[in-house]
């Protein structure tokens, strides 16, 4: 039997197709890590929000433990902003992690598998859920040990404020801004080319072409066909516009941002409303969540305060109620109440 026989006896080497089960775990382990938010979160919307976000956090007031720094608070807003969840190693400092794989029971983590960034490549170490510090944010009931962050929750007015900015962007690189068609008698094509080469530059040229109302004797063509043409798009009509300022509005409540903050007519009180909403309804209850994990894990009684270092409280009304309490208790003195039973009536009130 000569070689090539052999050859053609061989058995024929069979691959999967990539439209398999292992195409799917592939596709879902890349959706699970970039997220799958299009590019949204890089417009100026997206990171004015994250960056509100870690600018809080950053000034947050930590009791209880020195591993969460201003650096690590940083990193864990925006990453929580971005991903909707953080994982850091705890060690003798809190090491953020790129990524992460873990083992659950009873839909709790048990076991964690992070990938730590290094300059010169990153390194994968495995530890248990009691060494790993993991934040997560807008959890499924399906995947409790998941987080989902503000984008993926409003994927669809991401990918409406991500499809509007980019074609506008192309609008205004590609469009024929305050471009115009100017009517131009017969003449020789040379003569024309000469003329419309000396209209400098590229934004609103002028573009010629001959005249079509042109008697049969030759003579001038009549007025009415002299008249310039503008061919600028009116982006107007199109609602651009309006849609672009609806889903920037819906992208800054994703994450907890009154629209009215980035509004242009915007004034004092409105601004302190808006970060008194940001710091209560949206930071301070994931600094919760993150102070309830970090006890857990660091083993002392960890708290996280995020309203009063960014002043996201009504001074005025803080100091109306001081005086109102003050004078109370004036008057408590003057019925001759104990101090216990006015104690106990602002108890009632949650006054503590």
């Amino acid at each position: 039997m000569s070689i090539l026989d052999w050859f053609r006896r061989a058995p024929v080497e069979k691959r999967s197709a990539m439209s398999g089960f292992t195409a799917e775990l592939m596709a879902a382990r890349e959706s699970y890590i970039s997220g799958r938010r299009g590019i949204a979160e890089l417009t100026a919307t997206a990171q004015s929000c994250v960056s509100l976000w870690e600018g809080a956090f950053s000034l947050a007031d930590v009791s209880g433990t020195d591993l969460l720094d201003r650096r690590s608070m940083a990193l864990l807003a925006r990453s929580a902003a971005l991903r909707g969840e953080a994982v850091f190693l705890i060690r003798d400092r809190l090491i953020p992690c790129s990524d992460w794989d873990l083992r659950t029971r009873h839909g709790k983590p048990t076991a964690y598998r992070v990938s730590i960034s290094e300059a010169g490549g990153g390194t994968t170490e495995t530890a248990l859920a009691g060494e790993v510090l993991h934040l997560r944010i807008g959890a499924d009931a399906a995947a409790p040990y998941y987080g989902t962050a503000p984008l993926k929750r409003a994927s669809l007015t991401a990918g409406l404020l991500n499809a509007l900015e980019t074609a506008l962007a192309e609008v205004y690189e590609n469009a024929p801004l305050g471009s115009q068609i100017v009517p131009y008698p017969e003449g020789a094509e040379t003569d024309m080319t000469s003329l419309g080469r000396s209209f400098r530059g590229q934004r609103g040229r002028v573009l010629l072409r001959e005249s079509v109302n042109v008697s049969a004797a030759g003579g001038p063509a009549p007025a009415v066909d002299w008249k310039p043409a503008d061919v600028t798009p009116d982006i107007e009509r199109s609602m651009s516009v309006e849609s672009l300022a609806a889903a920037r509005d819906a992208i800054s409540g994703a994450f907890g941002v009154l629209p009215g903050l980035f509004n242009a007519s915007t004034t004092g009180p409105l601004v302190r409303e808006a970060q008194r909403h940001l710091a209560q309804w949206t930071l301070q209850p994931i600094a919760a969540l993150l102070a309830e994990e970090a006890s857990e894990k660091l083993g002392s009684k960890v708290d996280i305060d995020c309203i009063g270092p960014t002043q996201a409280f009504d001074a005025g009304g803080s100091a109306r109620a001081l005086a109102t309490i003050v004078q109370a208790y004036a008057q408590a003195k003057e019925a001759g109440l104990a101090p216990s039973v006015v104690d106990a009536a602002l108890a009632k009130l949650d006054w503590k």
